[in-house]
């Protein structure tokens, strides 16, 4: 050892404090207390939406989601690149209308600059001025691709911009939540699809990840230190009168049978049935959208698997309803 150096500091493992379960959660079992992590999905999955959900959640101590409950309310801080300001104003006014809230009381603070350069000392200065300031219990950034002008796909790169957000939220106690693109291919772990360096699946403690599956949303969580709940089914919706939009959860993640290629999912249909079905029978009952369904059909038909009757669609004599499709 080098002279006149002092060690590092160190304790016994029996030394550490003990985390209480009330300490664990910002948001309980969707976010951790003070976590830093991803909201991730492709294009037009409402990634968005659950940014602000959370925000307001946060920031009123009402249930995220309408489901999860907060545990350390406070501040919230937001950032959405991509929204001018009155489209910032109007999603959350609509949240708050769901929840009954008065955005003028409401604890969130939104950031007003035209650009914020994560990549810059000058804007990492600012924010982390604004931080210290405001004392916030999360901020949300949204979308990271606005947030720099890096190689997404170096490691050496993202890894500087993912260190000073962890520097930032362990110098000031706060959760940190980066909404972040996915491709649409499949992976064995959302977090895979993550668009960019492997390094943002790894950075986060506690992610979020939207996918669609037919007309619903797909929410899957991944915590680093606790376990997530199972995947809930979304919808983004509205009153009559279009106000009040919000996410709601609508049920548990759909069976495995929905994640059979539609043509599939048809052909087992008409094989439990004595009788032709109408297209809008079979839209109702499939719960896809007309379109998808049409393609599907025709599909079908071209490969002689489905006849269609003015009665509407039944298997071909000679389709095997048991025979797995090859197309989705």
């Amino acid at each position: 050892m080098s002279v006149g150096v002092a060690p590092l500091p160190f304790l016994r493992a029996g030394e550490l404090a003990v985390q209480g379960l009330e300490e664990r959660w910002l948001v309980r079992s969707l976010w951790a207390r003070e976590a830093v992590g991803i909201i991730g999905g492709a294009p037009k999955c409402c990634k968005s939406w659950l940014g602000l959900d959370l925000a307001v959640s946060v920031a009123s101590a009402t249930p995220c989601l309408d489901r999860f409950e907060v545990d350390a309310p406070g501040p919230a801080l937001v950032y959405l690149a991509e929204d001018a300001l009155p489209m910032v104003r109007a999603r959350v006014e609509a949240i708050c209308q769901h929840r009954q809230l008065a955005i003028d009381e409401l604890d969130l603070h939104v950031v007003d600059v035209p650009a914020l350069r994560l990549d810059l000392v000058e804007d990492q200065q600012r924010l982390a001025a604004a931080v210290a300031l405001l004392r916030p219990r999360v901020v949300v950034l949204d979308p990271l691709v606005r947030l720099h002008r890096l190689d997404e796909n170096s490691a050496s790169d993202i890894s500087r911009l993912l260190g000073y957000l962890r520097e930032l939220q362990r110098a000031h106690a706060v959760a940190i939540v980066l909404v972040h693109h996915a491709s649409k291919k499949h992976r064995a772990q959302p977090g895979q699809a993550l668009r960019g360096s492997s390094d943002l699946h790894a950075f986060g403690d506690s992610n979020a990840y939207l996918a669609r599956q037919h007309d619903h949303i797909v929410l899957t969580l991944e915590h680093r230190s606790a376990r997530p709940p199972e995947p809930l089914t979304l919808e983004l919706v509205s009153a009559r009168d279009g106000t009040r939009t919000h996410l709601a959860v609508v049920g548990p993640c759909p069976s495995d049978d929905a994640e059979l290629p539609l043509t599939q999912r048809i052909l087992d249909h008409l094989g439990t049935v004595s009788s032709p079905q109408s297209r809008t029978a079979l839209r109702v009952t499939l719960r896809v959208s007309n379109n998808r369904l049409g393609d599907a059909l025709t599909d079908l038909e071209r490969r002689g698997k489905l006849q269609r009757s003015p009665d509407g669609w039944s298997l071909s004599p000679t389709a095997d309803p048991h025979q797995p499709s090859l197309f989705g």
